[in-house]
């Protein structure tokens, strides 16, 4: 029996495998151009994200699903139903906590009477400062009606939450972050494939899926 270390960097055990593996993802694409998204939340809300993971990973998935759906759904922007790969972060290369949500999204969907395809322009498509709002409001929104059904707990620096008070000025100070501050969430910027740590959402035209 061949000995193998079946780490799939190796090149003489699962080099052959992981090509393999990609060239199936590769042929399950459509023939359209792919879009990276990526949803992130500012330093204060992650750190209510580590006391209560469950709870805020799920309203950033929500929020991200929501936002990219409705803002697709827009004639004014695309007027399609968008389908979308959703994968959740919770660190950084640096190994701090930093909740995100990458989307693999194809640049264009099905027409909401679910009768052509609707394809995005060239290069180009959501725009990014639209999404970022959008966003913010529901991730608030939700984190709202989360905090209201006693679903958030606070410990240390954070207790003084609890209070309603304190929380409807924590939660207004975030809703009145300019969206070009460092922290929030919409400063497009460049993709390096194999990179987790985005501190903001990215908006490009990805070659190809399996590329990364």
């Amino acid at each position: 029996m061949p000995i193998t270390c079946r780490n799939r960097h190796c090149p003489k055990c699962q080099n052959l495998s992981r090509a393999e593996w990609l060239a199936a993802r590769q042929a399950e694409l459509l023939p359209v151009p792919y879009f990276h998204v990526v949803f992130t939340v500012p330093a204060p809300v992650a750190e209510i994200a580590l006391h209560n993971k469950a709870v805020v990973y799920a309203i950033l998935c929500r929020a991200a699903a929501e936002t990219l759906r409705t803002i697709a759904a827009d004639p004014k922007h695309l007027g399609a139903e968008l389908g979308v790969v959703m994968v959740l972060h919770t660190w950084g290369q640096n190994l701090h906590h930093h909740p995100h949500v990458h989307c693999v999204v194809p640049g264009g969907g099905l027409s909401l009477d679910r009768t052509r395809w609707v394809a995005c322009r060239p290069g180009f498509f959501l725009p990014v400062r639209v999404l970022s709002r959008l966003f913010r409001r529901l991730f608030l929104e939700q984190l709202q009606t989360a905090y209201q059904a006693g679903g958030l707990a606070f410990f240390g620096t954070l207790a003084g939450l609890a209070n309603p008070a304190a929380f409807t000025r924590w939660r207004g100070a975030l809703r009145q972050t300019d969206c070009r501050v460092d922290g929030d969430v919409a400063i497009p910027i460049p993709h390096r494939a194999g990179r987790a740590d985005f501190p903001h959402p990215v908006l490009h035209e990805r070659a190809s899926l399996a590329a990364a």
